[in-house]
């Protein structure tokens, strides 16, 4: 007879068991909620948009967010796709200056203004230690392959559209 209380209370025990418990746990992270990362550079990273007229051309950007980042940039990178770019964000709008040493890499240096529009576009020549510079206060810079911002007909005036995490 203690054996079977013994059982029946077991039974009563397991039957309060929250056997839905993982059911009322938040839920695991989406990849919506967690940001990509680029596997190389360890960078997250996130869609730019210009648009240029009626054209409208979309990069996967490395978000360069700290000043570690920002002053590692593109250095010693052998090759970048024509989909790809480097995002330099400011936290305010300020002059932005850029050098290219260590930098294999020829690269298109876009300077994007407070009202996100370019203001201007700079050749960065690999490897050189001369500066390139915004034409006013700069929001935020963005870097493609070298050549790509005339092949796609992007230039100062076009919009560029980006969402920081």
């Amino acid at each position: 007879m203690v054996r079977i209380g013994a059982i029946i209370a077991g039974l009563a025990l397991a039957s309060c068991s929250p056997v839905g418990a993982a059911q009322d746990a938040p839920p695991a992270p989406s990849a919506v909620d967690t940001p990509a990362v680029d596997p190389d550079s360890g960078l997250t990273l996130i869609d730019v948009t210009v648009v240029s007229g009626s054209s409208r051309h979309s990069f996967i950007t490395e978000l360069a967010d700290t000043n570690e980042a920002q002053a590692r940039g593109m250095m010693f990178r052998t090759e970048m796709g024509d989909d790809e770019g480097m995002l330099f964000p400011s936290y305010a709008a300020q002059a932005r200056s850029f050098w290219m040493k260590n930098t294999p890499l020829p690269l298109d240096i876009i300077f994007i203004g407070p009202d996100s529009r370019i203001t201007n576009i700079e050749a960065g020549v690999p490897y050189s230690t001369d500066s390139v510079s915004s034409i006013g206060p700069a929001l935020a810079v963005f870097e493609i392959r070298g050549g790509l911002s005339e092949e796609l007909g992007i230039a100062a005036g076009d919009m560029v559209e980006f969402q920081l995490p």
